[in-house]
């Protein structure tokens, strides 16, 4: 259910610029993304900090793009926020006890996680890094390099998809190294 608060207002934004343009579009956004993140949160009683900061960035980049009625602010808003996760994950490693990438995949159940070494998260969390921060520079290719409508359905659809994958493939890389439930089942 979370997950249509996270992808609703993305689609509003591609409806509304479809049918309109990417101002109105971008009002529609800044409109449904805040209440996405309260309906988040009562619905929850948790807080969503990245839905927040991409949140904040959204209406920061969104308010200087219509005042300034220049769509360049927030093409740049998805690689800011890329680079700002970027940025966090690699302080982890220095400042925290354990990196960022390790405190994400404790949060699901159902995972094992005694079997990976600190050097994996270690090489994990590099990874998680190293993948922001090229989706931030390709988010910036194809903004500078392509049409309007192609940077929009690239936000919506490309950078998403990119990202699932992404984790989608991480999750995979930790079953492997955890190995399945059966296996620990038939050593004890």
């Amino acid at each position: 259910m979370n997950l249509i608060f996270e992808f609703l207002p993305l689609a509003l934004f591609l409806g509304t610029f479809l049918y309109k343009d990417i101002y109105a579009a971008l009002v529609v956004l800044m409109i449904a993304m805040p209440i996405g993140l309260l309906i988040k949160y009562v619905r929850t009683g948790k807080f969503d900090k990245m839905y927040f900061w991409s949140t904040v960035l959204l209406l920061i980049a969104g308010a200087l793009t219509l005042y300034f009625r220049n769509p360049l602010f927030l093409y740049w808003k998805p690689t800011v926020l890329y680079w700002a996760v970027a940025i966090a994950f690699l302080g982890s490693q220095f400042v925290a006890d354990k990196p960022l990438v390790q405190h994400f995949f404790g949060l699901f159940d159902g995972f094992s996680l005694e079997k990976i070494t600190p050097a994996h998260w270690a090489k994990l969390n590099i990874v998680w890094v190293l993948f922001f921060t090229a989706a931030g520079f390709l988010n910036l290719y194809v903004a500078y390099n392509f049409e309007q409508a192609t940077w929009v359905n690239f936000k919506v659809f490309g950078l998403t998809a990119l990202t699932f994958v992404f984790m989608l493939g991480q999750t995979i890389w930790i079953a492997g190294l955890i190995g399945d439930g059966d296996e620990q089942q038939e050593q004890e």
